[in-house]
């Protein structure tokens, strides 16, 4: 039972040590995409566009996730899907647009791969007793990628007003170095024996084993499941993670970086925005951890609704402290308070740990009442985040940010409410011994 357990542990750690550094380069080049792009004199390319292709292809592709999963393996899966982010950020060196926008395609295309065969393959290292313990850490251990590929791109960017083609090409050496990294690390995930009895405990007992779907029946499965009516209100939950995916990825470090009245220091100050929003997710990730064994006795709907406060004050002080065509130009415009770097830093730190707070208890609560069905679960999850990011990436050309704010408070509202009432219904049926299915 020990050695079991060591080896589940073994590999959510690793798992969380490769997609640190898997995006440690992605996270990083999304956050700078757009501005480094604009420094680049002559290039039509936009970023923005570039990042609504991608959610675009995420969203359509994990139809089709499932299936790969099961033909492949989760593990198999994820180093197919890493080396598409590698190649994306590697186009990078040389920036062209159709190279730029082809790296979007294929991004997406593993991006669905990926995130899918890591849902199940968390599902399948853990149990009804660790499954929130172990959301927790590899969220922890994930969002540190923040910190180090922004502290990187601090110190590039620090004081400058144009981002040159030589520092951006140590940039981008040093991310993709770091992304190939992380897909060597996943070689050393260690596969389970079916032969250990403890090694086949499952999320829900009793409950009964099935052999892996077929690629046809992962998908009827997928299509099953999206009927359910779990999934159709977790969809307000998964379609909200998406849009303040895009504020807090692409657009509030643009806003910082667009706003003239932080003075020289704007574009560093878009790497300290990244830091601290990771800092959040980190914070939150351990916090939610240590308390996996708390959220199972006393529900996960107390954990959302602290995320929920804590991202409307983040929205708050967004709305009053960045100006209203900071998404989209450059711009000196007065806010309602002056322009505050501290306060700026402060909604950095606020965004990352309400969105800890979310995808921590929504990967726990899909792994619970999912445990069979995992792959097509976070495949739906993706399909749903992944097409609101992309609705998010293209609005965020043409939308001033109190019109962008005002579409999270109301799409946070109503995810938060229809999460709650999954929870408790899950929870209610778990006390009660039969499945919510």
């Amino acid at each position: 039972m020990a050695c079991c357990g060591d080896l589940r542990m073994w590999n959510i750690i690793i798992l969380g040590i490769s997609f640190m550094l898997i995006f440690t380069a992605f996270q990083t080049c999304s956050m700078v995409e757009k501005t480094v792009l604009d420094s680049i004199s002559h290039f039509s390319g936009s970023g923005y566009t570039s990042l609504g292709i991608l959610y675009i292809v995420f969203s359509l592709s994990n139809w089709g996730a499932p299936s790969v999963v099961s033909i492949a393996g989760p593990k198999i899966s994820m180093i197919f899907g890493s080396l598409m982010y590698f190649l994306f950020v590697l186009s990078f060196l040389r920036p062209m647009v159709w190279s730029l926008y082809l790296g979007s395609v294929l991004v997406g295309l593993g991006a669905a791969i990926l995130w899918t065969a890591q849902g199940n393959f968390l599902t399948i290292n853990s149990t009804a007793e660790t499954v929130a313990r172990n959301s927790g850490i590899f969220w922890a251990l994930f969002q540190s990628s923040l910190l180090i590929g922004n502290l990187y791109s601090y110190f590039v960017f620090k004081g400058k007003q144009t981002i040159t083609h030589v520092e951006r090409t140590d940039l981008f050496i040093a991310l993709s170095a770091a992304g190939l990294a992380g897909t060597l690390c996943l070689f050393l995930l260690r596969r389970r024996h079916v032969a250990d009895s403890d090694d086949l405990i499952s999320l829900q007992n009793p409950v009964t084993t099935r052999e892996p779907d077929s690629p046809w029946r992962a998908f009827v499965r997928s299509v099953q499941l999206m009927k359910t009516r779990e999934i159709i209100l977790l969809c307000f939950s998964f379609f909200y993670t998406g849009l303040e995916l895009t504020f807090f990825s692409g657009v509030y470090g643009t806003c910082i970086s667009h706003n003239e009245n932080f003075g020289e220091h704007r574009n560093g100050l878009l790497g300290i925005s990244g830091i601290f929003i990771g800092i959040g997710e980190i914070f939150g990730g351990l916090l939610f951890g240590l308390l996996g064994k708390k959220t199972n006795a006393y529900g996960r709907d107390i954990i959302v609704m602290l995320g929920y406060v804590v991202h409307m004050s983040a929205f708050y002080i967004a709305f009053i402290n960045l100006p209203e065509q900071s998404p989209v130009v450059e711009t000196g415009a007065a806010t309602y308070i002056v322009s505050n770097q501290y306060i700026a830093i402060l909604g950095s730190f606020l965004l990352g740990f309400g969105d800890s707070s979310f995808n921590t208890q929504i990967y726990s609560l899909l792994g619970l009442i999912f445990p069979e069905d995992s792959s097509p679960a976070f495949a739906l999850f993706k399909f749903v985040q992944s097409v609101a990011a992309a609705a998010g990436f293209y609005y965020s050309n043409v939308l001033v940010l109190k019109w962008q704010l005002l579409i999270l408070v109301v799409t946070g509202t109503i995810g938060t409410v229809t999460f709650n009432v999954v929870e408790w219904e899950s929870t209610r049926a778990q006390r009660s011994g039969y499945s919510t299915i």
